[in-house]
């Protein structure tokens, strides 16, 4: 079994792998990026410039392991970053709007295909994380 943590919109709704998943909303009040050297990183808080809540767009799925175990698993979809994240990371989470949120999980594969793009710029407030220790690789 891998365990797959994002998956990216561009082949999210296209590859077999990704067959039969469901979808999810996760909502946050923001998350964490790193950059920079291993052991040296600095760390960014992603928030929205206004407060309110995120929304990311999630698939869901359950696998069968040998034996019978189910092991439920999710995963992040991403997307290109907008212009306020690509100084800081490559991809970005799809957040959805909160009137995107029924289409997102009840939708035509195609019409929440529609929604994976990047968060406008202007919406996100990215900041270094004071106090946040980060002491991995």
């Amino acid at each position: 079994m891998e365990t797959i943590i994002n998956a990216r919109s561009e082949t999210v709704f296209d590859k077999s792998a990704f067959q039969g998943v469901g979808r999810a909303v996760v909502p946050v009040d923001g998350w964490y990026e790193w950059t920079g050297e291993k052991r040296h990183k600095t760390v960014w808080r992603i928030e929205t410039a206004d407060g309110t809540p995120l929304l990311f767009a999630a698939i869901t799925d359950r696998w069968t392991a040998p034996g019978g175990q189910h092991v439920d698993q999710f995963a992040a979809v991403t997307c290109e970053p907008n212009d306020d994240l690509r100084p800081i990371h490559h991809r970005m989470g799809v957040l959805l709007r909160p009137e995107d949120v029924r289409t997102w999980l009840n939708g035509s594969d195609k019409q929440a295909a529609s929604l994976c793009v990047p968060w406008p710029n202007g919406r996100l407030k990215i900041e270094k994380a004071e106090g946040v220790d980060w002491s991995g690789p």
